[in-house]
């Protein structure tokens, strides 16, 4: 009897996948460094440049994934639930003219993760096995201990960018957000990896 799977993604150029994952937070830096020090007259409301870079961010955005999805015929659920938040919160931030709604979006996708693990967790099981077993083989103790380790990340980037937006300038809270936070989180993911080598299952072996 014939098992209904869903179909394998197609392949993809790393490089290819990579530019399209990056390259709208890159291309929000460089539209807020080019628009910062204007404002912008919309029916009589004035918009700052970070508005209208957050406003331009969001189709920015639906096009990579629509790119990716049109590539890969698929997208991660994390995938889907950043692009997501990105047009809630960037649709607030024109609405209410407001920059601290993006601002805020950060904290509630590092904190919605860091909730999303966690609740594994106390469930017993490892959110992060479910979605990575097959791209990286590692018996359950280790998959537990990373997903213990990359919840308290989370929580970690969720409550640093609270502090950041909150407490710096908007330049310094894009920079970090664009630069910081992403580069601390690939830094910890390797160091975990590296870390957890002996609980990685050799696939070689029967």
């Amino acid at each position: 009897m014939t098992e209904n799977r869903a179909p394998d993604p197609t392949p993809v150029s790393p490089w290819l996948k990579q530019a399209l994952e990056l390259g709208p937070p890159l291309l929000f830096f460089v539209l807020y460094l080019r628009l910062r020090d204007e404002v912008f007259t919309v029916a009589g409301t004035e918009y700052s440049g970070f508005i209208v870079a957050t406003v331009a961010f969001v189709p920015i955005t639906l096009a990579s994934m629509a790119a990716l999805w049109w590539l890969t015929g698929r997208l991660s659920r994390m995938q889907v639930f950043t692009a997501l938040m990105v047009v809630v919160f960037g649709a607030l931030t024109a609405w209410f003219n407001d920059e601290r709604f993006f601002k805020m979006k950060t904290t509630i996708v590092y904190g919605f993760f860091a909730a999303l693990l966690g609740l594994g967790l106390l469930m017993g099981r490892s959110l992060l096995a479910y979605v990575l077993a097959e791209a990286l083989p590692m018996r359950a103790e280790g998959w537990t201990i990373l997903t213990r380790r990359l919840t308290g990340m989370f929580a970690a980037l969720a409550v640093g960018n609270e502090i950041v937006w909150r407490t710096m300038s908007t330049d310094a809270w894009v920079k970090i957000e664009t630069f910081g936070f992403p580069i601390a989180l690939f830094v910890f993911l390797w160091w975990q990896i590296v870390a957890l080598q002996h609980h990685i299952e050799d696939e070689g072996k029967g």
